[in-house]
């Protein structure tokens, strides 16, 4: 804990510590006790903002005495602790936040939602109030450039007096997320970006209004608010594309059922939230209802729906004694079950922390305008406090030496440095990537593609591997009839499947179109449907006589009186253009894999008709996402396509994902990028626009470091104003923002 004690808050300055003397409410009340006997608790931690913050936090957290595991989601903000029972009290790890720096509440996720909404509406204001400063100072800096040598000194400072009244504090309200983020690494003895824009900010407007004050020629009202509202726009473009980046886990938690139905002591069923249930209670189950909690069935026959969770495209029957995981869909009859986990316990609630864990490694991968920062901010200090050292006592050593100067004065000095901080203000840095950025998700948009955080573009253009789930991906996630059958069949089979909610009798209807349903027809739970001695469902049901088919399909039998029984065979067909994304990704080098929670029969069919390999079926969650873990541990750098509910984890696992725009909401907030449409190939394009793009932003990062190189000891040696500066600051933004559009137009050519 040492760290935490000598540098409270977040490492890199980005989020003020808190104060020791904050009161802190004891979390006791907030202490649950998990499946494993652990007691965890849940915060929400304010001043979190980068993988510093996770290591510090976690690392601090782990040398508590019985603390076994803290993880911390920044995109949630939410901390998860668990410790062994009695090993310590819950307001130590609150108290332990405290010294490290951080505040922590009780994890409330609309809060968090709130949190990051206020901050892109404050970024917002604090660019229009730049702009329309700017804007506003040009109509009177214009006339003072243009007016050298003919404009009376009266009339210049009128000028520089109203540009002051409007720039003064419109540059102080401006600069406001700079101010704090470099005041908050001051506080903790370390430099960002925003230190050296500060300073500049600051310099900048107590030169002007002292050359104002004196009626001086020069004063540098207009390149300042120039300045900060390019910022500005890097500031709000990368926190728009940071906010498209929405936690998974929460959406997933979504999929539970809200509510349920209890039956009470008294036999009467009652309506109660679903984090109200409680281990033993019994709860009615009816046709359609999505299961709240896991459980054991008590009473009634039916059949779920667990290819959401699962990825089995075929439902399964459901008898006494049947286990049932939260998030299963009650297809067709009414079930008793006896809830065996609370709803935070569930096996869907589990999925949620698979995929937090992986939010959390994604958390950690550093951008490429972050690596150069870090380089960025020392060079820059360095010559701007050179600059101003060697121009305030230059003249005297050189007078030791012999030479004959003359002082140029504390003044001269700092206007020199001052102008070295302006024109190496990271205007161009700070576009380099979020420009390009824009360019790229605004064109994949256009081509049905989602890109929802800017560093998904700069990981995805490093893949190696590609992971498809097979139902609802490389397949289309829907059970198609394949066999050819006489159409009075057909219409007849189809009158019984008409009653049943079923996806192969779904599947059936549709094949036979509008008709009517069968008069008297009765389901059979698990079995079929019948009427008037017809039956259609399982061969042991419709056609008990009948030997197996060979060909593994999904299959419905129809027996109609005395004519020999008739064989529906569905397949889960391939996308349209399936094996042409596999084939193009493979040319790009990019290995191809399957896996999947269907039946292995169904998979290896599938793999071999799209030209994949490597296949795994019956595949859960856990193995999903420890399949992607040996790959990365290989060196790898896999990118995961899966659009249900157990390829959730996965998704967050990966280095990069994807998903179908058919996808499970949950599993299209997990993923990197979603495909919108029936077709796969926008992923290949998707690949192939996040290589270039990663070019182009190499090629800005390139360009601001020449640009920096060439015109920091031009204004180190005196040659540029800070006026000067601002405008040779401004055309390197506007070379970045050009160079970012080529992208566009190099991209529509594919």
């Amino acid at each position: 804990m040492a760290l935490a004690l000598t540098e409270p808050g977040c490492p890199s300055g980005l989020a003020p510590a808190e104060t020791p003397e904050s009161p802190r409410a004891d979390p006791a009340a907030f202490v649950r006790r998990n499946s494993s006997g652990q007691d965890t608790l849940e915060l929400m931690v304010n001043g979190a903002r980068c993988a510093g913050c996770i290591q510090k936090i976690e690392r601090g957290l782990l040398a508590l005495p019985g603390v076994i595991d803290a993880r911390l989601n920044l995109s949630t903000s939410r901390l998860r602790v668990a410790w062994s029972p009695g090993a310590l009290a819950p307001s130590a790890i609150t108290d332990a936040l405290s010294r490290m720096g951080y505040g922590a509440a009780a994890f409330d996720p609309a809060a968090a939602m709130r949190q990051v909404d206020e901050e892109g509406r404050n970024l917002l204001r604090y660019l229009a109030v730049a702009g329309f400063a700017a804007m506003n100072i040009m109509m009177f800096s214009v006339p003072v450039w243009s007016g050298d040598g003919e404009m009376g000194e009266g009339t210049r400072t009128l000028l520089h007096w109203i540009s002051a009244l409007i720039a003064i504090p419109a540059a102080l309200y401006a600069a406001q997320p700079f101010f704090r983020s470099a005041w908050q690494a001051l506080r903790v003895r370390r430099a960002n970006m925003d230190v050296p824009i500060s300073l500049a900010v600051l310099l900048t407007l107590g030169i002007s209004i002292a050359e104002t004050l004196q009626q001086g020629e020069h004063a540098y009202f207009d390149g300042i608010t120039m300045l900060l509202f390019f910022l500005l726009i890097g500031r709000y473009l990368d926190h728009r594309l940071r906010e498209r980046a929405r936690t998974a886990a929460r959406d997933l938690l979504a999929l539970q059922a809200v509510t349920a139905s209890r039956i009470g002591a008294d036999g009467r069923v009652v309506a109660i939230s679903a984090g109200e249930i409680v281990v033993g209670d019994s709860l009615v189950l009816a046709a359609g209802d999505r299961a709240p909690v896991d459980g054991v069935v008590l009473e009634g026959v039916s059949e779920l729906d667990s290819s959401m969770l699962t990825g089995e495209t075929i439902p399964h029957a459901a008898r006494v004694g049947s286990a049932i995981h939260a998030g299963v869909i009650n297809l067709s009859q009414r079930l008793v079950i006896r809830a065996t986990a609370r709803a935070q316990d569930s096996s869907v609630a589990e999925l949620a922390r698979l995929i937090e864990a992986g939010e959390q490694g994604r958390a950690r991968f550093v951008r490429l305008a972050e690596k150069a920062a870090a380089l960025y901010v020392p060079v820059v200090h360095s010559l701007a406090l050179v600059t101003f050292l060697a121009w305030l006592f230059g003249p005297s050593l050189l007078r030791l030496g012999g030479f004959d100067v003359s002082d140029v004065g504390l003044g001269v000095a700092l206007l020199n440095a001052v102008a070295v901080l302006i024109i190496t203000c990271p205007c161009a840095l700070g576009l380099a990537v979020p420009a390009v950025q824009v360019v790229a998700t605004g064109r994949l948009f256009k081509r049905g593609v989602l890109v929802k955080s800017g560093d998904a573009l700069e990981r995805l253009a490093q893949v190696d591997v590609a992971v498809f789930d097979k139902t609802g991906t490389l397949t289309l996630g829907k059970p198609r009839l394949v066999s050819d059958l006489a159409p009075e069949v057909l219409q007849a089979a189809a009158a019984l499947a008409r009653v049943s909610r079923h996806p192969l009798s779904r599947a059936l209807v549709e094949a036979a179109g509008p008709g009517v349903a069968a008069k008297d027809a009765r389901e059979v739970a698990g079995e079929g449907v019948e009427a008037g001695g017809m039956r259609l469902g399982r061969r042991a049901f419709a056609a008990p006589n009948c030997e197996d088919a060979s060909d593994d399909a999904a299959e419905l039998w129809f027996s109609n009186g005395n004519t020999p029984p008739e064989r529906f065979a569905f397949v889960d067909a391939l996308r349209a253009d399936a094996v042409q994304t596999i084939a193009a990704l493979r040319a790009r080098g990019i290995a191809v894999e399957l896996i999947s929670g269907d039946r292995p029969v169904a998979v290896e069919a599938a793999a071999r008709e799209a030209g994949i390999e490597y296949w795994s079926g019956a595949a859960s969650p856990a193995d999903k996402t420890a399949r992607l873990a040996a790959l990365r541990a290989e060196g790898k750098k896999p990118l995961m396509i899966g659009d249900g509910l157990n390829d959730a984890a996965a998704l967050a696992a990966a280095y990069a994902s994807a998903s179908p725009g058919t996808a499970l909401e949950a599993s299209q907030a997990a993923s990197d990028i979603v495909l919108q449409g029936a077709q796969l190939m926008p992923l290949v394009e998707a690949i192939d626009v996040a290589k270039m793009a990663r070019t182009r932003t190499l090629e800005n990062i390139q360009f601001s470091a020449l640009y920096n190189i060439v015109a920091a000891p031009l204004a180190a040696a005196g040659f540029l104003t800070p006026l000067i500066a601002a405008l040779a600051m401004s055309g390197s933004s506007l070379i970045v923002t050009l160079n970012a559009l080529r992208l566009q137009l190099r991209w529509s050519r594919i």
